[in-house]
């Protein structure tokens, strides 16, 4: 899914536009693989008696609700999650039927501070964890792709905006 450039201000620009690592999604293909082997070992492996056809009916019917709850799910969530880092703010959207999102202007940002992890550095992710004005507690976004360089970028972003508005402009 595109993030809507329609919620842009006039004079803002996107710089970054992110989804979560690739990574997060390794566990849901394990689980659809695993999913997808107990199937065929359920509908083959079923007795040969009466009720032969509904069993293997109900495992199927149980493998695709796996799938769905263990692969797709953890897809859709992913596919619908965006990180975008503009010139004024950092936006954040997240849900597939349940929407939510949180704008949070950069000149409000009061500490930003990332973290990996042995897995998330072989694969080159991290969290992301942010602090602002007026928040309850820090924004902690995992699986941010490129943790240092985002975290550097954010940075010169805030630092841009701070300037910008020190100087009236």
């Amino acid at each position: 899914m595109a993030f809507p450039d329609d919620v842009l201000t006039d004079d803002e620009e996107v710089v970054l536009h992110l989804h979560p690592h690739w990574g997060s999604l390794v566990v849901p293909v394990l689980s659809v693989v695993t999913a997808l082997a107990l199937m065929t070992l359920g509908v083959f492996f079923v007795p040969d008696n009466f009720a032969r056809e509904a069993l293997q009916y109900l495992v199927l019917a149980l493998g695709l609700a796996a799938i769905g709850y263990f692969g797709v799910a953890p897809w859709l969530r992913w596919i619908t999650t965006h990180f975008v880092f503009t010139t004024e703010r950092l936006i954040i959207r997240e849900g597939v039927v349940n929407h939510t999102g949180r704008d949070i202007p950069l000149v409000w940002l009061s500490n930003v501070s990332w973290d990996q992890s042995l897995p998330d550095r072989l694969v080159g992710a991290g969290t992301l964890s942010i602090e602002s004005a007026g928040q309850r507690g820090p924004i902690i976004l995992t699986h941010v792709p490129r943790v240092e360089e985002v975290y550097a970028t954010l940075r010169e972003l805030a630092d841009a905006a701070d300037l910008r508005r020190r100087s009236g402009g």
